[in-house]
Order: C-alpha cells, then sequence, then structure tokens
C-alpha cells in the first residue's frame, strides 16, 4: 500500500476507521502531504470515532498541504471500512487499519486491479458524499453490490442508508457450504441467526473452522469471546486461538470461494458499522488465502470445551449485550 501511494501520479482516496501519525516505517502522514503538494488529487474519509488520536493540529497540516479531509460522525454508526484507491487503476480492501499498534498484528489486505476499481471509486464516492464532500468528480452511484463478473464482486453494507447486506450474503453462503466453512475474526460475539446457521452446517456434516486470538487484549471482549467459543465448541466448531494478534477478517468456502473485508463476526459490524469486502472465486487467489489460513493455525491451539468453564458473569454480561444490540435496532433505524 505504501508502495502504491508512493508510485501515485494523478490520485489517492483513503478510507480508514483509524488513521494516525504514529508511523515511522511507512509514514502515510507524511506521503499524503508530499503527494497533495505536488499536484495530486488526495481525498481522505475517516471515522470521527476510530481516529480520535489524529490532532486537529495534524488534520490541519494535511488540508494544509492539501489533503482533504473529511470524517464521518454519528452518534450510534460507524465507519469501518479500509479502502485505498491509486490513480484509479489500484484498489485494496480488507483490515488493515493505518496506525502504529497495528504493525505486529496478523491482518490481510486484497490488492484489487481491472474494471473492479471504478466500482470501488464509486464506492469510497458514495462514503465521501456522505461525509461531506463536494467534489464534482464524484458522481454515481453503487446498488450495495457491485458485480463486474462472475467470479469475484463486492459487497457493501451500510446501516446508514439502511442496506444490511451482510446477514444475507453469510447466510447464504453458510447454507450453501457443502463440505468446509473456514471463518477468521479478531472478535467472536455472534447473533442468534449466525449461531444457528454454524450449527445447521455441523449437523449437515460440514467441518467448521473458526480462527480467533487467544486474547482480545479487553476484558469484556474476552469474557463475551469465550462465553459464545464455548457454547459453539459444544455444538462441534472447531475453534483455532490463535496465540498472535488476529485483526484479519475472512471466510473460505468449500476451499472454493472466499471474501476478505472489513466485517468482524460481532452485531457491531452486522448491526452498526459500514462495511465492505470483496468475494472471490479465483483459484489461484483462493489458494493463497487458504495457504494463509493454513500458516497461521499452525501456531493455533485448539480450543476444549471440556476444560473451560464459564465465568457467572458470562451469563449475564451476553445477554446484556444482545439486548443493547437489539434495542439500537429497534429504536436507532
Amino acid at each position: 500500500m505504501f508502495r502504491a501511494v508512493s508510485e501515485a501520479r494523478k490520485s489517492i482516496y483513503l478510507e480508514m476507521y483509524i488513521f494516525d501519525n504514529e508511523m515511522e516505517e511507512y509514514d502515510f502522514f507524511t506521503l499524503l502531504q508530499k503527494k497533495a503538494r505536488q499536484g495530486l488529487r488526495v481525498k481522505m474519509v475517516i471515522d470521527y470515532f476510530g481516529s480520535l488520536s489524529l490532532s486537529n493540529k495534524e488534520i490541519a497540516e494535511l488540508k494544509a498541504s492539501g489533503v482533504e479531509v473529511l470524517s464521518l460522525s454519528h452518534l450510534f454508526y460507524r465507519m469501518h471500512r479500509k479502502i485505498l484507491i491509486v490513480d484509479e487503476q489500484v484498489a485494496f480492501i480488507g483490515g488493515v487499519n493505518i496506525y502504529r499498534a497495528s504493525r505486529f498484528w496478523n491482518d490481510l489486505m486484497v490488492e484489487i486491479t481491472g474494471s473492479l476499481v471504478k466500482k470501488i471509486v464509486l464506492s469510497f464516492a458514495k462514503s465521501y458524499r456522505g461525509a461531506g464532500g463536494r467534489d464534482p468528480l464524484f458522481i454515481g452511484d453503487n446498488d450495495g453490490i457491485v458485480r463486474t463478473i462472475a467470479s469475484t464482486w463486492i459487497v457493501e453494507h451500510s446501516p446508514v442508508g439502511k442496506k444490511f447486506q451482510l446477514k444475507r450474503i453469510y447466510k447464504k453462503y453458510l447454507h450453501e457450504a457443502i463440505s468446509e466453512i473456514i471463518l477468521v475474526t479478531p472478535y467472536f460475539i455472534p447473533k442468534r441467526w449466525l449461531r444457528a446457521a454454524l450449527h445447521q452446517a455441523v449437523l449437515r456434516g460440514v467441518r467448521v473452522e473458526i480462527l480467533i486470538p487467544s486474547t482480545a487484549e479487553h476484558f469484556f471482549l474476552d469474557r463475551l469471546n469465550y462465553f459464545y467459543i464455548y457454547k459453539l465448541s459444544k455444538l462441534g466448531v472447531v475453534f483455532y486461538m490463535l496465540k498472535k494478534t488476529n485483526h484479519a477478517k475472512a471466510m473460505i468456502i468449500d476451499g472454493k470461494e472466499a471474501m476478505v473485508g472489513s466485517p468482524n463476526l460481532d452485531f457491531l459490524s452486522f448491526d452498526f458499522n459500514s462495511e465492505i469486502g470483496i468475494f472471490f472465486k479465483e483459484k489461484e487467489a483462493v489458494a493463497k488465502l487458504s495457504r494463509i489460513v493454513r500458516v497461521w493455525k499452525k501456531d493455533a491451539v485448539l480450543f476444549d470445551h471440556k476444560t473451560y468453564k464459564p465465568k457467572w458473569f458470562d451469563y449475564i454480561l451476553s445477554p446484556i449485550i444482545n439486548m443493547l444490540s437489539l434495542f439500537y435496532r429497534l429504536f436507532v433505524d
């Protein structure tokens, strides 16, 4: 991504949940200013909450260099997407934020070229306009699911626009799986429909594997993660507990189809966050993702529900989270 920006000649569009100015080896903050001063069209859309570490002074520095900086701010909804588009010729979609703490994490980003990039530009344009952008070059719209050829397509998920695409897409893929489902996620706080879909897959004889970090480094997230890991493990779902922090979000179905994107397997991504993902069937791309997952699995430990006992407050915390999710969907939407 840094190399692509360094070699940019016309334009750079960046949409990030977290963007800060603490990077050293890959100093996007300085590079974007340099490119803007060279006359490139540089536009950034960041989430107000996610990028709080970016100070007003630093934002002013970016703007002074010619970078157009916009932020999406909503009391309940978050812009959780991670997109980079360079010269409208190459794009990147995945889970990677641009901030220092994430440099040691496992994560995934897909590099995209060809006609699909134009569709990603349209997707970025929608966020740009939603954040108040007025550049007349950003016109057009997107229907939420954008296909170019049958084997590769982009899915957008936007609660603000009432386009809850993720639930429908995940249910479709999980129900159609024949032999194997592999999911990679930093957080596992599944809603009832997702728990049911995974259980039904197991009952059909599908092997369901979920890769998740052994700790989210947060007490409440760890408690929620392990509560649902315990429940689904008893139903036959296999959990690989990764020793290294994992921030990647991916899905592989039957070793033939795959998705990489920004959504986590939690109620925030499905109900409150704007997300984006790329689905693909190309053998080489699916094989490469499968190889990455196999490497991560070698350094993981299988979860054993027989040796784990949930704490008493786990049974209280989980229903509270589910009730809050339902409350927001009923009264915020």
